[in-house]
């Protein structure tokens, strides 16, 4: 008889069966074990005074039973199983059907093959190798049938393709997609249809659901789309951040179902083929509104109406009568999808959003932010604090609060003449006269560099000095700043203030003289 690995454990598992009283056809039917085979652990275990009822088996008990009934020198199926990945391709070939005829041969003549070529291999092992690799005899798997989940528990969602639709902003015809959500214990559903699957589709198409449910379901059942999931895992995915807040939004628990597993969804997988062939195909539409629009009739009309083959009752009947008050409540406004995404803080103070600049506190320059722009908003965070709220701007704007800014750069960010004629007059009355001068007519932005150049003289010199300077400058109606810089240059701007001091008269300006008449030089306007 071929022999078959066995682990210690289910040698454990036997003498723990038999020792609480268990018959040996029992323990078979559990086990898998012939009866044969555990008589030989019973016995082998009572050899090595163990007695059933009396003394609890040990895993030091079932080890030694386990080496006792392994064969000596036998490799296991594990080592087996690596002789015969060498004649897959022959293995394969024995067992495919030959032209004209219905089945290839027997696993039993294939292993009566292998042993003419000296490949000695167990039943057992050869046909879970013929299993794994050559798909050898698969047998349908045993299913259960999953107990019902109570009303408002569950709604599961899935996107199913339906077909053309003509789309007269283009002339051309699209594909559509229907978005179908199903609340799993009545049966009632909602088809959202539209051109795409991105992450705004999904979340319109679930509001519009729970308005028209009246309610959300507490867990919402989702294939792994991209738009909802950001990382597919059996056991810890890993939801998109959008998608995850509109969840905490609307009081939902995400339930992400395995990877490639359709029957993670059983009841939407049905309903989508359904909503095909019931609603869509056959029909002719006019646009994606025209379809959206006998969706909702077809789900309250025809699928709302009908006897469902599972519960044999009217999906919409149930819904009213039992399931729409147990939903949650469906409340506030609606749900204004945000975008979020990491972006590095400019040199100049911004990050680019969406085409966009928005400014971000001089502490953050060359860090990595997450930003959250929504319709109306744009939010900043750093390290999980928000730090900077600004209005929605379009692409291509700029919003920027010039406190963001060092206090040292912000008048020359700003390029604000009043602002830099009143930070003048702080420093110095002659300075401040000197600069409302300079900045004054209709186009004070063309002297904005040289009033720049003239509060660094005052970084450079002192604002005293500067003061002087600028006292002498507009005495003889200098209003140029390599004049003002050449003044401070030849401590001309002190000589003035020693003849202040002794008390001499002020500096009077020179009248000047022109050989033209004063008349020449002016000209009406036309």
């Amino acid at each position: 008889m071929a022999y078959r690995e066995v682990a210690m454990w289910e040698i454990l598992a036997v003498l723990e069966r038999i020792g609480r009283g268990e018959s040996q056809g029992a323990v078979a039917r559990a086990t898998g074990h012939g009866r044969k085979t555990i008589r030989g652990y019973v016995r082998t275990a009572r050899s090595l005074g163990w007695e059933p009822g009396t003394i609890v088996p040990t895993e030091a008990l079932a080890a030694e039973v386990y080496g006792r009934h392994r064969p000596s020198g036998d490799r296991g199926p594990g080592a087996v199983e690596e002789d015969l990945v060498g004649h897959l391709e022959t293995i394969r070939d024995w067992l495919e059907p030959p032209p004209g005829e219905k089945r290839g041969l027997r696993l039993t003549k294939v292993q009566e093959l292998l042993d003419r070529r000296g490949v000695q291999v167990p039943y057992t092992t050869l046909h879970r190798f013929a299993v794994k690799h050559c798909g050898f005899g698969r047998s349908q798997r045993t299913t259960v049938r999953m107990a019902e989940c109570a009303p408002g528990e569950l709604a599961e969602v899935d996107f199913g393709r339906l077909g053309l639709v003509p789309a007269p902003e283009t002339g051309r015809r699209r594909l559509a997609w229907a978005l179908v959500v199903v609340l799993v214990h009545s049966r009632h559903q909602y088809v959202h249809v539209t051109f795409s699957q991105k992450l705004p589709d999904v979340l319109g198409g679930l509001e519009d659901a729970w308005q028209w449910f009246g309610g959300v379901a507490s867990r919402v059942v989702v294939d792994n789309l991209k738009a909802a999931i950001k990382k597919a895992d059996r056991y810890e995915p890993v939801s998109q951040r959008t998608f995850e807040e509109y969840a905490r939004h609307r009081g939902f628990v995400i339930d992400p179902t395995r990877s490639r597993d359709p029957k993670g969804k059983p009841v939407v997988e049905r309903t989508v083929p359904y909503v095909r062939e019931s609603f869509f195909r056959g029909e002719s539409w006019l646009d994606l509104a025209h379809v959206q629009r006998e969706a909702l009739r077809w789900c309250a009309q025809t699928a709302g109406m009908r006897i469902h083959g599972t519960t044999r009752q009217r999906p919409l009947a149930v819904f009213e009568n039992v399931e729409r008050a147990r939903l949650l409540p469906f409340e506030g406004e609606r749900f204004d999808p945000p975008h979020w995404g990491e972006y590095k803080v400019h040199p100049d103070h911004h990050v680019s959003f969406q085409r966009a600049l928005y400014s971000v506190p001089h502490a953050f320059l060359g860090r990595t932010v997450w930003v959250r722009g929504d319709s109306k908003l744009v939010r900043i965070y750093a390290d999980g604090t928000l730090v900077k709220t600004h209005a929605r701007r379009p692409p291509g704007a700029r919003s920027t609060d010039y406190d963001d800014y060092p206090k040292e750069l912000t008048a020359y960010a700003l390029r604000d003449p009043a602002r830099m004629i009143r930070q003048a007059q702080e420093h110095g009355t002659h300075l401040g006269a000197f600069m409302t001068e300079l900045l004054s007519g209709t186009v004070p932005w063309a002297k904005i560099r040289q009033a720049q150049k003239l509060m660094r003289l005052g970084t450079k010199y002192g604002w005293h000095r500067l003061d002087w300077a600028c006292r002498r400058a507009l005495a003889f109606q200098l209003l140029n700043i390599h004049r003002v810089e050449s003044i401070l240059l030849q401590d001309l701007d002190r000589l003035a203030t020693a003849k202040e001091s002794e008390g001499s008269t002020p500096v009077i300006p020179i009248q000047l003289r022109f050989q033209r008449p004063s008349g020449s030089f002016t000209h009406p306007s036309t």
